[in-house]
């Protein structure tokens, strides 16, 4: 039940969930929301919801141990070291609870590492450090702190949502239109998903049965472009489904991606793509660290931390170390040297982030050290190193193949189709084809084994 493109979700769990959220008042909302989080959670990974139970009774004690400090308009130098402190405390346990279970996952089994814990937890420091900063509003009840932690649309792969954008305090507002709104975004996300990204999905597994020493540069250069489609589209159609999830059960929309792959650099790039994560590394990483208003070495070191930390978020593998560390290595270039040309010159900067960023899924994809050596001979054969392509024309049955989900990837990540989108969505045409995408996601569902989002075990 854990995915939202299994048959289980779609027609056990979310139908039966709806009816119940929608019948009982307003008042009530919020609690059935909370008891079907924690039952989705719980049939999901059942070993860990304790372990779920406890970080949120700690963060929400800690919080309200803050709130107490907080009497008088003005707060006394005393009051102030001792809200720090809390935080601080909060923190430290939290990063520790993430560390301890990444640890688990890394030396002894990668099954130890619950379902979307580092996102769970980035909430909860989220919830912390804005509660020092007083900008929370109003001290949030039990049931309001472990509904926002907890909320199954998010608590899987995000997107992280702060508490104040979550309209806690019981306004939030429900009708027809906005259910439709939100069940449109959902049928997109499963579209994106089912349709795109797990018939990419099988290209790339293709590569890996092949084996890498195999291919052709060709069909090297055409697996590096699949895989990054099939990474944009299944995150970026999870997020369209659980915030889609988010509308319909009353709360705004969370924008997560704005079309990254229109940027104009690597620095561009992210702050379009997992625009919640980018956020949030900034809020409470890089601007604490200094942010980009200090002299250049701080810069280098502010961005290098804020990289690597990244890196060691997205995997177990010392190959999400390089990624990162490339990543951070090409941004640093940007801000120091030549950053102003690409923006001045935008058909340059889609050049180099088009040939650039596929680069950098490859060491995102490749766990294995000595397999992403042999995948970047192929990519680059003047290297040497990776013997001679099995089949020289397997780019022919493959770019077959594959080529029509090339050209819907390509169209969609083009801005202007979303406008069209929102322009007309509407139409009875666009309601008659997501109708029809709905149907078609349901019958490859039933009639395969569906992949897991790739984030699930972040």
């Amino acid at each position: 039940m854990v995915s939202f493109s299994s048959l289980e979700f779609l027609f056990r769990f979310l139908p039966v969930f709806l009816m119940i959220y929608f019948v009982v008042p307003n008042k009530l909302k919020d609690i059935v929301l909370l008891i079907g989080s924690i039952i989705f959670y719980a049939v999901g990974e059942p070993v860990f919801i304790l372990a779920l139970a406890a970080a949120t009774l700690m963060n929400y004690w800690m919080g309200t141990k803050m709130w107490k400090l907080n009497e008088g308009f003005q707060l006394s130098d005393w009051q102030k070291k001792r809200r720090k402190r809390c935080m601080i405390e909060a923190v430290v346990l939290d990063v520790a609870i993430l560390a301890a279970f990444k640890g688990l996952a890394i030396f002894v089994d990668n099954r130890l590492l619950p379902m979307g814990l580092s996102f769970y937890i980035f909430k909860m420091i989220s919830y912390q450090v804005d509660t020092l900063r007083r900008e929370i509003w109003s001290k949030p009840k039990f049931q309001q702190a472990a509904l926002y932690f907890t909320m199954f649309p998010q608590v899987v792969s995000g997107p992280i949502m702060r508490y104040n954008e979550g309209g806690f305090d019981g306004k939030r507002e429900y009708g027809l239109q906005q259910f439709e709104e939100g069940f449109k975004l959902f049928v997109i996300g499963l579209g994106m998903k089912v349709l795109l990204a797990d018939r990419l999905a099988i290209l790339w597994n293709d590569l890996q049965m092949i084996g890498f020493q195999s291919i052709s540069t060709p069909l090297a250069w055409f697996g590096a472009f699949g895989y990054s489609l099939r990474l944009y589209f299944d995150f970026w159609g999870y997020s369209l489904m659980a915030s889609g999830l988010m509308v319909m059960l009353g709360f705004d929309f969370i924008e997560n991606f704005d079309h990254p792959y229109a940027s104009r650099s690597i620095s561009e790039f992210y702050r379009r793509w997992h625009m919640t994560l980018g956020n949030w590394f900034r809020d409470y990483v890089y601007i604490p660290l200094g942010g980009s208003r200090c002299r250049k070495g701080r810069l280098i070191f502010n961005l290098a931390i804020v990289w690597l930390l990244t890196g060691i978020w997205h995997g177990n593998g010392l190959n999400y170390v390089i990624w990162g560390a490339v990543l951070g290595l090409l941004i640093i270039l940007e801000k120091l040297f030549y950053g102003k040309i690409l923006n001045k010159v935008p058909v340059l900067g889609n050049i180099y982030l088009l040939a650039v960023i596929p680069l950098t899924w490859v060491i995102f994809a490749i766990t294995d050290l000595q397999q992403l050596g042999i995948y970047f001979g192929r990519l680059f054969p003047l290297t040497g190193g990776a013997g001679i392509a099995v089949n020289q024309q397997d780019i022919i049955k493959y770019s077959q193949n594959y080529s029509v989900y090339f050209i819907a990837g390509i169209l969609l990540c083009i801005p202007a189709v979303s406008e069209f989108y929102k322009k007309h969505r509407n139409h009875p045409v666009i309601i008659m084809a997501l109708v029809f995408i709905f149907w078609l996601s349901i019958y490859f569902l039933s009639s395969s084994a569906g992949n897991p989002f790739m984030y699930l075990n972040f």
